[in-house]
């Protein structure tokens, strides 16, 4: 039972960034893995692309300038798998790089979008792009990799979780709201009151929707985690961080929908039936700069990038899913944000 749990919930999870499971991917030259997108220094244009082979337990960076000669481009800020095409999308560079994910290979370049930030597809052929500086959700044409349009949400967008013929759009820069769009439509049909600074969401097993919220930066309103019910579109939990010191980042659920992770003071796990936020860290590291989180929707992994002084090569550390360390890996300037490559047999 509890495979077939884990197998429906994998096809459901809009924001995992990976290949569709009915794809056979006999023929990848790189094997099962793990993307790494390397920020760099902003507006160094020195952003670039790791990838943590589980093969040979050995990660090659810098990938993207090796393949197409150029380079990625100014912060890389997350990447998606879609049917044959890796989408990475390169926030100050306002481009989105279309890449074969087996070859490394650039296909085209989607340009003119204005400071992307996450990528997520809302049906087969098509995907919305949030913006950190547009008060506009940009539609993109995945069929043929095109800007189609863009929606206008009043504000500006950063997670987008997608699934029913809805997308959910956090405001989080200066926001408190969560859009929702009717994805047949291209249209807002629904806004949600959650805590300050909206910054990631993830869905559960039960098809509820938690939104992690970072609080205001003077800490004037604290950290919150909220969990709605997608059907009502309504708060139903309310979890507040105990001070103004908690800066919760990065949420992410495994592969059951039934565990919570998170950044704060170290990585946090939390069951979603628990009730209450965790106290103590499942992976604490004072001599570290955990920066980024993502979690193998496979066997349970848990990748944490460490961006050390954000100005030189970081750490990606893997860790089993009870926070023993698996390996500490060098990636490039400031790993940041993971994508799966999975190998479905």
């Amino acid at each position: 039972m509890e495979k077939i749990i884990k197998l429906t919930f994998l096809l459901i999870l809009a924001v995992s960034c990976r290949k569709d499971p009915t794809y056979h991917e006999n023929t990848y030259k790189l094997g099962g893995g793990v993307f790494i997108l390397n920020e760099g220094n902003f507006r160094g244009g020195n952003g670039s692309l790791s990838f943590y082979s589980y093969d040979s337990t050995k990660i090659f960076n810098d990938l993207f300038y090796s393949k197409n000669n150029r380079p990625l481009g100014d912060v890389p800020n997350s990447m998606v798998i879609h049917e044959d095409n890796g989408y990475i999308v390169v926030n100050n560079s306002g481009k989105i790089e279309v890449i074969d994910p087996v070859t490394l290979v650039s296909k085209t370049t989607i340009k003119g979008l204005n400071s992307p930030r996450n990528m997520v597809p809302v049906s087969p052929t098509k995907a919305y792009v949030s913006s950190l500086y547009s008060d506009s959700v940009t539609i993109i044409d995945m069929t043929n990799n095109l800007i189609a349009g863009y929606i206008n949400i009043r504000r500006s967008s950063e997670a987008i979780v997608a699934g029913n013929n809805k997308a959910y759009v956090s405001n989080w820069a200066g926001g408190k709201e969560i859009m929702v769009i009717n994805t047949l439509l291209n249209k807002v049909v629904d806004s949600i009151q959650v805590g300050n600074e909206p910054e990631s969401m993830v869905l559960d097993r039960n098809f509820y929707l938690w939104v992690l919220c970072s609080g205001t930066y003077a800490g004037e309103d604290l950290a919150k985690l909220d969990q709605i019910n997608m059907a009502t579109n309504k708060v139903i939990k309310e979890y507040q961080f105990p001070t103004k010191d908690a800066t919760p980042v990065c949420l992410k659920i495994d592969a059951l929908g039934s565990t919570l992770y998170f950044l704060d003071n170290g990585v946090k796990a939390m069951d979603i039936n628990l009730g209450k936020l965790p106290v103590s860290a499942l992976i604490a590291d004072p001599n570290s700069s955990f920066y980024k989180i993502g979690i193998n929707p496979v066997n349970g992994d848990i990748f944490v990038t460490d961006a050390i002084d954000y100005s030189s090569r970081g750490w990606v550390m893997i860790y089993k899913s009870d926070g023993s360390l698996i390996t500490k890996e060098r990636a490039d300037i400031i790993p940041a944000s993971i994508c799966f490559k999975l190998i479905v047999n």
